[in-house]
């Protein structure tokens, strides 16, 4: 995860606990505290889901970059390897002719 990733994970984890403390220590009957820490928790859970999955498609986009500029690597090093093994054919050919 990212640094900022990280610093945004714990400022959410920070307000939620703020939150469900404020709530608890607030002068309310124990269902109506009941009732918004559920609401507050299941907000809190709502944009964890979302951070989660942005970091997955991020990752995802990472990954099918990295395999693409893999396979381009990997594509440019076999033509230059023909092309060297071409070069080495062309001067054993060279060798052979002159040895004539």
């Amino acid at each position: 995860m990212s640094k900022s990733s990280n610093s945004l994970l714990a400022f959410m984890v920070g307000a939620g606990v703020g939150a469900a403390l404020g709530i608890l220590f607030a002068p309310d009957t124990g269902a109506n505290t009941r009732d918004k820490l559920s609401f507050q928790l299941s907000k809190y859970k709502k944009e964890l889901e979302d951070l989660i999955d942005e970091l997955m498609e991020g990752k995802e986009v990472h990954l099918n970059e990295a395999k693409s500029e893999g396979k381009r690597v990997i594509s440019e090093a076999k033509n230059k390897a023909e092309n060297l093994l071409s070069d080495v054919n062309k001067l054993i050919e060279q060798i052979n002719q002159g040895k004539n």
